[in-house]
């Protein structure tokens, strides 16, 4: 009898398997290669551009930039601009995020049945979603126009007379906070209608049979299932708090007085007004930054949450 026929035969499969194994997991690779040259193209390699370049200045009118290790994060600190677009943009945060969360959440728990109205309503409510920002921001401007302007028309036929809502500095950023809260809510509201259809419905049933009421229920069981969606949604809205600038550019370009200059607004003006591309990368360092801190502990409190409903 031969070697191999001594052998036994799962000792002979074993390497075939393995080799079938790494052959397959060699095709997802190869699969997953334009993929992933997508990513460092268009992802890491922006990423890691935007960090060296942080580290140079460039003063206008020179043709090359110096290393300046970091000088630029050290001007954009000590930047009074700044210092007032990040509490703007923290009071932005707090304005827009916390209201669109709770109406979404109020909207959704509402027109959670599905019914003709409760469509037609979801429809209505998520339509400004469906309108650029831009777009938005050129409407509330005759909205928001002093005396002339459709909120200011509705306050004097009550009787009532209106504020400068975009040109006075104590209430524009607030008049900026509602129309974000108004064309992301209906948005918000989708995730939560989601996250209400994934509820258990025995979870709704043996809490009305133990006598809980509608309020009860809502606070002991549909809220800590909706954990894990408001998480992800505070995470979105964060991102969107940060990120949007087209309504700042079209109705007050960051004034008056630096009232509504948010972080990304200041970014642009030395990027493109001052022409300080070292300053302004540092402050997209910084403001990338900050809203990763505030993404992941969202993303922490998800995966408690998500246990937790577990």
């Amino acid at each position: 009898m031969s070697d191999l026929a001594r052998v036994p035969s799962a000792e002979v499969g074993l390497p075939l398997d393995r080799l079938a194994a790494l052959t397959r997991g060699g095709k997802a690779y190869l699969l997953l290669l334009p993929s992933l040259a997508f990513l460092i193209l268009f992802t890491y390699f922006p990423i890691l551009q935007v960090l060296w370049s942080s580290l140079f200045h460039k003063p206008y009118g020179q043709a090359q930039a110096g290393f300046v290790g970091l000088d630029n994060y050290a001007r954009v600190l000590q930047d009074e601009a700044f210092q007032r677009a990040l509490v703007n943009n923290l009071v932005y945060a707090l304005g827009t995020v916390l209201p669109s969360v709770v109406i979404a959440l109020v909207l959704a728990v509402l027109l959670n049945r599905s019914t003709r109205l409760n469509a037609v309503l979801r429809g209505l409510l998520f339509s400004p979603t469906l309108i650029p920002l831009v777009a938005a921001a050129a409407l509330f401007s005759f909205v928001f126009m002093p005396r002339l302007g459709l909120l200011d028309y509705y306050l004097a036929a009550l009787g009532l007379h209106g504020a400068n809502w975009i040109g006075d500095p104590d209430i524009a950023l607030y008049s900026l906070m509602a129309l974000t809260v108004w064309k992301n809510a209906g948005y918000y509201m989708l995730f939560y209608l989601a996250g209400l259809q994934a509820i258990p419905e025995e979870a709704h049933e043996a809490a009305t049979l133990d006598g809980a009421t509608w309020w009860q229920r809502l606070r002991c069981v549909t809220l800590p299932y909706l954990k894990p969606t408001t998480s992800f949604v505070a995470v979105i809205a964060l991102i969107n708090a940060i990120t949007s600038i087209d309504h700042v550019i079209v109705l007050t370009k960051g004034g008056p007085n630096n009232a509504t200059k948010l972080l990304l607004y200041y970014i642009y003006q030395n990027a493109h007004e001052f022409y300080d591309p070292g300053k302004a990368t540092a402050a997209t360092v910084i403001s990338v930054a900050i809203l990763l801190g505030l993404s992941m502990a969202s993303l922490k409190t998800l995966e408690r949450g998500a246990s937790h409903a577990d």
